[in-house]
């Protein structure tokens, strides 16, 4: 399946346009990763957990929403959004979220 953040497909005919699909991971964050990550933010550097965390969470979203997409009976996704949001739940708790967007279509070559 194809899957862009523009609204065409270069070289291909969009032929059924079935309407917006979505995924979304809510990924709930530890006190420990927390901890060592204000850690690095203090000294410097990349927090590896936090960045592990997001990347699993933007294919699990990105997963849903192809998914929502083949049982419409799509072959491409255009027009992708992926937005990253974090979520405080009282002291030392939160979540993080990622939501993915787009239009579900079918395209001929």
């Amino acid at each position: 399946m194809i899957v862009t953040t523009t609204n065409t497909l270069e070289g291909k005919q969009i032929v059924a346009y079935y309407g917006v699909v979505s995924g979304e991971a809510i990924l709930g964050t530890n006190i420990f990763r927390d901890f060592f990550a204000s850690i690095r933010d203090i000294v410097g550097g990349r927090s590896g957990s936090y960045e592990r965390a997001l990347r699993e969470a933007k294919q699990t979203a990105m997963q849903e929403m192809l998914d929502a997409a083949q049982a419409l009976g799509a072959n491409a996704v255009v027009g992708v959004d992926i937005d990253y949001e974090t979520i405080s739940i009282g002291e030392g708790g939160g979540m993080m979220m990622v939501a993915t967007s787009g239009t579900a279509v079918r395209y001929t070559e």
